[in-house]
């Protein structure tokens, strides 16, 4: 797919740019908040004169506080030269004194959307690689430029509210952050620095090709800014519109705190009359965000859709509607949500001792059995005419009928084994197993980050 230029940073490329110095980028962790008394940071280092300049001053920062820094490269191997340059990225930081690891992207490359497939790779690499090793703050490089372009990008998909809000500072996320401390520094100040401290660096010809819609976006940077789409104007956009953005998270958690209760096992209760007094926009969000997390986070419920449920739940819901994944029913509290079993896949295989993310909403551990092959599925309705004998009254009661189908259950070769949320378990083979609630996304959580 091309090659790249490895080159000395010897100021080529950086102009009357100043490098950013140690107070400046001080300042701009300082935005970022909520490190350890002695942080240890991971960083994403494709190579780049920006990845470079960003973990030599995160090395610096956080040795100055008595932490350390990982350095990350993510190996896609999509060009014959990436591991070569992958190793040369870790021999220069290492003699620098800064741990680095090599991140590979195995397996069938799709043959289209691969930039998309690429990047979602890279995050669930670096993600997976910082959590295990205990890391709470991964570090991405993303500048001015970045940010303008992804703003570009996502008007050109129509995108609303959130998408034009550009890249957020701050991401939080179960295990760790993901944080941008440069998203308003222009890239030739990033050059300058890496420049200026001596490094080496290599440019990926992907980053300029014209069959990319950014590298076409960067071919036309010049044309654009002398129509007033300059970098700085358009991250300056983005950053006004994540502000917006996170008012309306804000709104939108405080709708949630008043109209929504959860139940650990998996459904939710939905008051309909605060949901439906709230402004339009809000309302729109706190019902995307149930669904989400009673049913798919992704990919998202469609404005239309989320409109035409709203127009119903006004009218009283007169018919049950099903959407994202969640079916949506009238109930002498309110409204019922609870996850739609039709969505729900095949049941799967549960070794002892492991843990499993089911059906992107439990967290599953089996105990230390040693019978014969357990799985773990959705109960179904033949499951809960199976169980409903043994059920204790007060379990059947607190899960309405309709949530009970979509129950995590274990089974084995002679059958139903257990529903811990029904409090039911097979006399003949007790097993312990932890299933916790634990949906892809919070009902209320953090704000859109910005710095």
């Amino acid at each position: 797919m091309g090659t790249t230029a490895d080159r000395p940073g010897h100021g080529a490329g950086t102009g009357t740019a100043v490098p950013i110095g140690r107070e400046e980028f001080d300042r701009q962790m300082a935005r970022l908040g909520g490190f350890e008394p002695q942080p240890q940071l991971a960083v994403a280092v494709s190579g780049g004169a920006d990845s470079m300049a960003l973990c030599l001053l995160c090395h610096q920062w956080s040795q100055a506080r008595g932490g350390s820094v990982l350095a990350l490269t993510v190996d896609h191997g999509l060009r014959l030269e990436s591991t070569a340059e992958a190793i040369a990225v870790g021999h220069q930081l290492q003699a620098r004194g800064i741990t680095h690891a090599i991140l590979t992207w195995h397996g069938d490359k799709p043959a289209t959307g691969l930039q998309d497939a690429a990047r979602a790779a890279r995050y669930r690499l670096l993600v997976d690689h910082a959590a295990g090793a205990g890391v709470l703050h991964v570090m991405l490089a993303h500048h001015r430029e970045d940010q303008a372009e992804t703003l570009l990008l996502r008007l050109a998909r129509a995108s609303g509210l959130d998408g034009l809000a550009g890249m957020a500072a701050i991401r939080e996320l179960p295990a760790l952050r993901l944080l941008r401390p440069l998203l308003s520094m222009p890239k030739a100040r990033l050059v300058a620095t890496a420049a200026a401290h001596g490094l080496s660096w290599h440019e990926d010809p992907t980053n300029t090709a014209e069959r990319f819609a950014r590298g076409r976006l960067r071919g036309a940077a010049a044309a654009l800014g002398r129509e007033g789409l300059t970098a700085a104007g358009l991250a300056e956009t983005a950053r006004r519109l994540g502000s917006a953005r996170a008012a309306l998270d804000e709104f939108t958690a405080t709708l949630l705190a008043r109209c929504t209760t959860l139940n650990p096992a998996g459904f939710a209760w939905l008051d309909p009359a605060p949901l439906t007094a709230a402004t339009e926009e809000v309302s729109r969000r706190a019902l995307a965000r149930c669904l989400a997390v009673i049913g798919r986070a992704d990919p998202p419920a469609r404005r239309d859709r989320l409109d035409r449920l709203l127009d119903a739940i006004r009218q009283g819901l007169p018919h049950d509607r099903t959407l994202a994944g969640c079916r949506i029913v009238r109930h002498n509290r309110g409204l019922l949500v609870v996850r739609e079993p039709a969505a729900i896949g095949a049941p799967v295989p549960l070794t002892p001792g492991q843990r499993l993310w089911w059906d992107r909403r439990f967290l599953v551990r089996l105990g230390t059995d040693r019978g014969c092959p357990v799985t773990l599925g959705a109960l179904g309705l033949p499951g809960w005419a199976d169980a409903r004998d043994r059920v204790p009254a007060k379990h059947a009661l607190a899960v309405p009928f309709l949530a009970r189908a979509a129950l995590p259950a274990l089974r084995d070769d002679q059958g139903l084994l257990a529903v811990p949320h029904l409090g039911m378990a097979r006399p003949d083979r007790p097993v312990i197993a932890e299933i916790l609630f634990a949906p892809a996304v919070p009902l209320a959580g953090p704000t859109f980050g910005i710095a």
